[in-house]
């Protein structure tokens, strides 16, 4: 993957130490403010404005190229933020570079100076509305998702007024503690332990409790299979609320997903990218003890009772990176319409095994409630069919007045990646486990190497079943 280029430039490339850092913005970022007894994060400057430029020379490779790519954005004024070099996927024998402009100067000019220069040339930007040639900005590596775990939605705001916790100071001190937490966690960092106070263990021992005793009936084949083993690995009991690193680290083994700290509700685009790296934003902080089978919000429960089980099934965990995969790039009314998708399937799917109804969806897994309702003759029942899916308008503070029913995983899987192949996108993208990155691909050549190795991968598998058929 990419080889990051700091202040000092690789001395290959023949770029002067002062000529780098003049390009380099050297302002710092405005510091983050936690608003006092707030549950939520104020951001200082928000880097996700930035614009991502992604370029191949016109020239074969000769030392100082970059260099004078460089220059054309100190002409124009425009700082950058980051730069990194790789070898190109599209072009053999050939460079490939990566640079991020903060917002200001003459970002146009800088774009249509260096497009007439380039081979290969493309625009990830979050302003992609002002201008339809671009890209909409997605994380390119796993550790890209440090540019947006903190861009939450209402931050800075204090609990609503009809939120169970907030003339409660106590509590509100205890959800500062978590979005302290989120914050400050980075990519690659352990997920900091929390002691949870006695009356928070009391909190989860009855919903614990209360949901255990449906599971049984209720619950989907796959939820009931995992449970034990979460019980038996990561602490779930009655008296303990087991913690995210430990979950994440069994996440991590059974399907390569992990858990990642967040102090509140993410965009639709953001949550859903983050997905296609296998990566779940969960929060850390739990319900009010006042309604213990009642949050208005995602809390500890719902996380690792409702969506944790199923992240740990092979079958889910790939659906789940399909709708985060589908999303990348995507346009606005798409990312919508994949938020719905994911609403009425990760979040209150229900599915038939052996000829019942059962639930696979978090919200339901995680709602004493609704749990029993959502299988009641109360609501009704469609069949899950993503473009029609897609455009099912729900309520958000009250059980869900219609359900859409999946055959199975892998069909609802099935379906919702010949969903996305319908998003008009100029590229696929394509997630490599072994590097953590997305790939863009746009080019032949990328494609033709890809089916080579999928080729290698089905010699492998062939040779496997005949092995087994003497």
């Amino acid at each position: 993957m990419y080889a990051q280029i700091s202040r000092q430039l690789d001395q290959t490339l023949n770029v002067k130490k002062g000529e780098d850092e003049s390009l380099l913005s050297s302002s710092p970022p405005d510091t983050p403010k936690l608003i006092h007894g707030g549950n939520y994060i104020k951001e200082g400057r928000d880097s996700a404005k930035s614009t991502c430029l992604i370029f191949s020379p016109t020239e074969e490779d000769e030392v100082g190229s970059l260099g004078r790519y460089l220059q054309l954005f100190a002409k124009h004024k425009v700082n950058l933020l980051h730069i990194e070099s790789r070898s190109s996927l599209r072009q053999p024998n050939s460079y490939e570079f990566m640079v991020e402009c903060a917002p200001g100067g003459n970002i146009p000019s800088a774009i249509e100076s260096l497009r007439d220069q380039c081979n290969y040339f493309s625009i990830i930007s979050r302003n992609h509305n002002d201008n339809m040639n671009t890209v909409p900005w997605f994380p390119r590596r796993i550790r890209d998702l440090d540019k947006f775990a903190n861009q939450i939605l209402s931050y800075g705001a204090e609990l609503d007024s009809d939120h169970p916790g907030f003339t409660d100071p106590v509590y509100r001190k205890r959800r500062k503690y978590f979005a302290d937490i989120a914050y400050n966690y980075k990519h690659g960092q352990p997920i900091p332990r929390v002691e949870y106070t006695p009356e928070e263990v009391a909190t989860w021992g009855v919903v614990f409790k209360n949901l255990t005793k449906l599971y049984p009936k209720n619950a989907c084949r796959e939820h009931n299979h995992v449970f034990p083993l979460l019980i038996e690995n990561c602490g779930y009991r009655e008296d303990n609320i087991p913690q995210l690193e430990d979950i994440s680290n069994f996440l991590k083994d059974s399907t390569g997903f992990t858990l990642r700290p967040v102090a509140g509700l993410l965009s639709s685009r953001d949550f859903l990218a983050g997905l296609a790296f296998r990566v779940f934003h969960s929060t850390q902080y739990i319900r009010h003890s006042s309604k213990p089978l009642y949050t208005p919000e995602p809390d500890v429960c719902h996380e690792i009772l409702g969506h944790v089980p199923l992240l740990a099934d092979p079958s889910f965990a790939q659906f789940s990176q399909v709708i985060g995969l589908a999303s990348l790039g995507a346009p606005d009314d798409y990312i919508e319409k994949l938020a719905t998708c994911f609403w009425f399937t990760v979040e209150y799917g229900l599915c038939r095994q052996n000829g019942e109804l059962k639930a696979y969806g978090a919200g339901l897994l995680s709602s004493f409630g609704e749990l029993e309702y959502c299988l009641s003759d109360k609501p009704e029942l469609r069949p899950f069919d993503p473009p029609k899916t897609a455009l099912q308008k729900y309520p958000i503070t009250e059980y869900q007045p219609v359900y859409y029913v999946a055959e199975d995983f892998e069909d609802a899987k099935e379906k919702m990646t010949k969903f996305a192949q319908t998003i008009p996108r100029k590229f696929g993208v394509r997630y490599d486990a072994y590097t953590q990155s997305i790939s863009i691909l746009d080019s032949k050549q990328q494609v033709e190497a890809l089916v080579n190795n999928v080729n290698q991968e089905v010699q492998i598998l062939m040779d496997a079943l005949r092995k087994l058929q003497h």
